[in-house]
């Protein structure tokens, strides 16, 4: 299943909607805005909060967090010995890691789990200026996680470049 995403990285305060492949609203992302940091939910279109993400506060290499339920969910950060710098590590509450690799800036890059493709961001199926799709590979793999952690991971390599 592919969802549009709008790039709206510093339109914190700014609400778009993701689509699914069929044009459907499939979530809504809500920035919040006047908040200490960096805040974004990730909702349903009943209006159902999905997914919440958070700016960490006092992080040496910055990083995010994904909570579900007031709970965490996920930690999304630049992987630490890369060379490249198109490298992310997202360490799941449970002790399992996602990997986020290729072309962050021009999106262009995957999310896998233990070498296994979940879904992979790309610019190169769409006309449409401003927007990529996640296109998410595995039918039982979480595709309001995998847009959180895309979310997240073009956010912090914008504030890096």
């Amino acid at each position: 299943m592919k969802y549009l995403v709008r790039d709206k990285l510093f339109a914190i305060g700014d609400d778009y909607w993701i689509e699914d492949e069929d044009g459907r609203h499939a979530f809504l992302v809500d920035g919040k805005a006047l908040r200490l940091r960096d805040t974004l939910e990730l909702k349903a279109p009943d209006g159902r909060v999905v997914i919440t993400l958070r700016e960490k506060l006092l992080s040496l290499r910055g990083a995010m967090t994904v909570e579900r339920d007031e709970r965490p969910l996920a930690t999304v950060r630049r992987k630490r010995l890369s060379l490249l710098r198109n490298h992310y590590r997202v360490t799941m509450a449970d002790g399992t890691e996602l990997d986020v690799s290729g072309r962050i800036l021009d999106r262009e890059f995957a999310v896998e789990y233990d070498g296994e493709l979940l879904a992979h961001i790309s610019r190169r199926w769409l006309r449409v200026r401003d927007t990529y799709a996640v296109d998410v590979v595995r039918e039982d793999a979480d595709a309001a996680l995998l847009i959180a952690v895309a979310v997240c991971v073009i956010r912090m390599a914008a504030r890096e470049d």
